[in-house]
């Protein structure tokens, strides 16, 4: 009997590993059986299409098309994108260091970065970029501009400015370096013991800045907690993620776990470093645009009961990307996994297989979420971002604010202003521009064309099509218009109904161009009411360990 199990046994391996054979031979099969046919239609293209469509171009529009099947964090890196994947990535690029954008027939320099060659030499935010090496730059774009700017570290470019402030021209030949665009943007102390630190994003070398950040607030000031800004932070280096959880737990902690299609692929990620913030108190703050490793690191703190997470909920992104050479100076950036934090929960928010397959976004539904548990026993739950300790309702920018932004027009009033106001000094904190400046600033706009329409105009210009379709028009037609009567969205009336927000992104413009981007961060971080609240929490110890002792999380 038992020699019979055994041959049993033997035959249902050796079944099971047949049935292996036969299936990846079939999905080799079937993938030789797609390529060639793709080989073929390149061919076809090639020798019989009626226009000259070059190789690179069919392969393009193909991956394109792959992609399409996949999820859109799965790339086709070609050998002209790699540079800015490099950029993304590093967050270093060979040039001078600065933003730039269009402005009339010329590019401006936008936002030359502390301590670049162009900052260095003195440019200013508005200084207008004439020639470079001898070419006239009347009409060129700003992709123009950047490819002309950008080179090897080590060489150097002639270029020729209009300054913004006395209206000088001025030739100045400028050093391409190794530019890096900083990951942590400002750290501080903002009151009351109370640290601060804003990441922007999970690029090379991140843990190093923020330890860096974290050592100068421990040295700066009694150091009664921390509030790390995560909002808006859309994630990248999974490992760097890793890295800054350790200035917070003990080394060898686990931060997060990835797996693929088996559990023959899981890999977990443990700190590697010894802490420096172990018992410092730490609020996360975070919002609907906190994806990626964001996300790891502030849902590991929270699974840890390490840290309160404050803010909205994420964006919930759970896959991971490996990048893989295919050859030619040519990568494809693809999803290979998903991962977990402590808890075991995935906080993927977005099924992309069924999100196709039903062509509308598809949502975890409330009866597949489920139930985990912090270090401490909180529950916590999947099924789509990091859903905060303590909740604060994000603060909303008026379309109309954002497209008087998009249309560069605050970015042009800032450069006037500047150009009557250089002389003075601010402080970022409390700065704000004068009745008299905002009027200025409305009499620009009053003659500038801004293509806005509100929501409440655009929906009712829907009621009145759809009524008109349904044979209501005449019936509704009084209602319409007296609706119409009321609603006061033409452009010197939103000038007043959007005042506060507008004169604090116009406040933000001025900073920028005395105190860089580190200065405008630090003046939002002194006037934001999360802000407020985390600080408030820290200061409140009582509150603070009782949220991370017993607080459950909401579901949503």
């Amino acid at each position: 009997m038992r020699g019979v199990v055994a041959i049993l046994c033997l035959l249902t391996t050796v079944v099971g590993v047949h049935a292996q054979d036969v299936g990846r031979a079939s999905r080799d099969f079937d993938l030789g059986r797609a390529t060639e046919i793709l080989a073929n239609m390149m061919r076809e293209f090639d020798m019989s299409y009626v226009d000259d469509v070059t190789a690179d171009e069919l392969l393009d529009a193909a991956a394109r098309g792959m992609l399409t099947a996949t999820d859109p964090y799965t790339e086709y890196l070609s050998e002209s994108s790699l540079s800015d994947f490099e950029m993304l990535t590093t967050g270093r690029y060979g040039g001078v260091g600065s933003l730039i954008r269009k402005r009339g027939d010329y590019v401006i320099f936008a936002q030359p970065y502390k301590g670049s060659p162009s900052d260095e030499a003195g440019i200013k935010i508005g200084d207008k970029i004439l020639a470079i090496a001898e070419e006239d730059m009347r009409g060129a774009t700003t992709e123009d501009v950047s490819r002309r700017l950008k080179g090897e570290p080590g060489s150097s470019v002639v270029v020729v400015v209009e300054r913004n402030i006395g209206g000088g021209v001025d030739t100045l030949t400028l050093p391409r370096r190794r530019i890096s665009i900083p990951s942590v943007t400002y750290a501080g102390i903002l009151r009351d013991g109370i640290g601060y630190v804003a990441h922007n994003d999970f690029i090379e070398d991140s843990y190093g800045e923020m330890r860096r950040a974290v050592e100068s607030l421990m040295a700066a000031d009694t150091l009664r907690g921390i509030i790390l800004d995560y909002r808006s932070n859309g994630g990248g280096v999974m490992n760097e993620a890793v890295d800054i959880a350790s200035l917070f737990v003990p080394r060898g902690t686990r931060v997060v776990s990835i797996m693929g299609r088996d559990s023959s692929s899981l890999h977990h990620y443990d700190t590697r470093h010894a802490p420096i913030a172990e018992s410092i108190p730490v609020v996360v703050l975070v919002n609907g645009t906190s994806a990626s490793a964001s996300e790891i690191l502030a849902g590991a703190l929270q699974d840890m009961d390490r840290a309160v997470v404050m803010g909205s909920r994420t964006y919930g992104k759970g896959l991971v990307q490996s990048t893989n050479y295919l050859g030619y100076n040519t990568y494809l950036k693809l999803t290979t996994a998903k991962y977990y934090i402590p808890s075991g929960r995935c906080i993927q928010s977005r099924n992309y297989a069924a999100m196709r397959r039903e062509g509308v976004d598809v949502e975890t539904p409330d009866s597949l979420i489920s139930e985990f548990y912090t270090r401490g026993g909180r529950k916590v739950y999947d099924g789509g971002g990091i859903v905060p300790d303590v909740k604060v309702e994000p603060k909303y920018v008026s379309r109309f604010a954002l497209t008087l932004y998009a249309m560069g027009y605050m970015d042009d009033w800032a450069d006037k202003y500047m150009r009557s106001h250089q002389a003075e000094s601010i402080d970022v904190r409390t700065f704000s521009i004068t009745e008299d400046d905002y009027a200025d600033f409305v009499a620009y706009i009053a003659e500038c064309d801004v293509p806005y329409e509100s929501e409440t105009r655009h929906a009712l210009k829907a009621l009145e099509r759809a009524a008109e379709n349904d044979l209501y028009d005449e019936a509704l037609s009084p209602i319409v218009e007296e609706l119409k009567a009321k609603i006061k969205d033409d452009k010197l009336s939103n000038m007043e109904t959007y005042r506060a927000e507008i004169i604090d992104v116009l406040n933000s413009q001025v900073v920028l161009r005395h105190a860089y981007n580190e200065g405008v961060v630090e003046r939002a971080a002194a006037n934001d009411r999360c802000v407020d609240e985390a600080v408030a929490l820290l200061l409140d110890t009582a509150e603070y360990e009782r949220i991370l002792r017993e607080q459950h999380l909401d579901r949503h």
